[in-house]
């Protein structure tokens, strides 16, 4: 059985593993480096225990996006130099990218290559940055 917080609901109720369900999987994992909190936290309020059926509903909010983003990212911004922003434009990237990653339906999640292919703009805006900072 696969581990708990992780599990595509497929996976959960067919036992059976798919390409989508390891998408499932990885937006779960950008959920948590977006917020800081675990994919299972049993010691939160029991609507916030599952990352992903709490994290869900908020992602297509803009400033709901921003109101979950883990403060620890600010903090490193700064401390890179970034002024403490975090560019807003990648969180809502991330966040939506999350979001059709924990689509219910695995069919409508996207291809492993094309989350590459979302993400690797958003750290050519990071080094850009760098070296303009630098």
């Amino acid at each position: 059985m696969g581990t708990y917080g992780y599990a595509a609901p497929e996976y959960v109720m067919t036992g059976h593993l798919t390409a989508m369900s390891d998408v499932y999987s990885y937006g779960v994992v950008l959920l948590e480096l977006l917020t800081g909190r675990k994919s299972l936290d049993k010691s939160r309020p029991p609507r916030e225990q599952t990352l992903a059926d709490w994290a869900l509903p908020l992602l297509t909010h803009k400033r709901k996006v921003m109101s979950i983003v883990d403060p620890r990212l600010s903090a490193a911004a700064a401390a890179a130099g970034a002024g403490g922003e975090l560019p807003a434009r990648a969180v809502h990237k991330a966040a939506m990218l999350a979001y059709h990653c924990l689509n219910r339906n695995p069919k409508a999640r996207p291809l492993m290559r094309d989350i590459v292919a979302s993400l690797e703009p958003l750290q050519a805006d990071d080094e850009a940055r760098d070296a303009a900072g630098a």
